[in-house]
């Protein structure tokens, strides 16, 4: 098998693992309580990167510590209020809504680095929007809360990938790695303390949520991620990423017996296709004009 192969396969078998981690969130918040776990998995996953990142620690200047740490705190807005929804909404909804991330990305940009939307962006803006309309209308199962917290969180991850771009370019990425865990368990036990009624029922259910969470969906698929995307093109890697919410809905209908009903299917297919517009529409049409060039090469020999 190519390294583009072997890759491929390892990013595809992430979104399996991402889009297992709304059904097992959703089934563990019965034994513990949001903030708590935030706060445990985060924890976890921290014990486990120490070990390989304890030569970095000590390099570490002022400025990459600010910024692991705003990085972090986004991360812990985003993990609280996607874990806060999911209370309240289906793990399929949660889902396609999260995914709705890439499309503030270019939003952001253009706020904070000045650089204009493509027309792509703005299209997949406009179909993302009417397919969120359809999600969440009534036949769709209606908006609710917990739709709405997680509308929240997906535009916390957009404005985090802006600035994890901005920040990877200038700092240790093992550093920056290491703080995006650390930091939101740091932040978890500080609001748990404050503002949370802790619940922790130690049931084997729990103990595998925080598990998976934890290894699995962070520090796993966080490393295949960083090791693996490089051995493909971003097109392809977009494309491998869309799958998340459909393993999400699937793993939902049959572990939760969940249902979205048609508008609402209606609705997630239209987010993907305007998350897709606006991730490959760029690439879709520099392809074209490598196309019309060699066409008009051949056509004026």
């Amino acid at each position: 098998m190519t390294a583009k192969g072997r890759a491929e396969w390892y990013l595809f078998a992430t979104t399996f693992i991402w889009g297992g981690t709304f059904v097992l969130i959703k089934v563990g918040l019965a034994d513990i309580s949001p903030l708590l776990m935030v706060s445990i998995r985060f924890s976890l996953a921290t014990l486990i990167l120490f070990p390989f990142c304890m030569k970095a620690l000590p390099h570490a200047d002022r400025k990459a510590l600010l910024w692991g740490s705003l990085l972090g705190f986004l991360i812990f807005i985003g993990f609280i209020l996607q874990t806060l929804g999911l209370k309240e909404t289906t793990a399929s909804k949660s889902a396609f809504i999260t995914s709705m991330m890439v499309i503030f990305t270019p939003l952001f940009q253009w706020v904070l680095l000045r650089r204009r939307p493509k027309w792509g962006n703005l299209a997949g803006v406009i179909i993302v929007s009417i397919g969120l309309w359809f999600l969440t209308a009534p036949s769709g199962g209606g908006l609710n809360r917990g739709d709405f917290l997680t509308l929240l969180c997906s535009v916390v991850f957009g404005l985090f990938i802006v600035l994890l771009d901005f920040t990877t370019r200038r700092y240790d990425v093992l550093l920056l790695t290491f703080l995006q865990i650390f930091s939101p368990a740091v932040y978890s036990w500080i609001a748990f303390f404050f503002f949370e009624q802790p619940l922790f029922r130690p049931t084997q259910t729990a103990l595998i949520v925080l598990g998976y969470t934890a290894f699995l969906a962070t520090v796993v698929t966080g490393s295949i991620q960083t090791r693996y995307q490089r051995d493909t093109t971003p097109t392809r890697a977009a494309l491998i990423f869309t799958l998340e919410p459909l393993w999400a809905a699937l793993l939902g209908f049959f572990f939760l017996e969940e249902t979205m009903g048609g508008w609402g299917m209606f609705g997630g297919g239209l987010i993907i296709g305007g998350v897709l517009i606006s991730e490959l529409s760029e690439a879709a049409v520099a392809q074209g004009q490598r196309l019309f060039r060699s066409v008009s090469k051949f056509a004026s020999r």
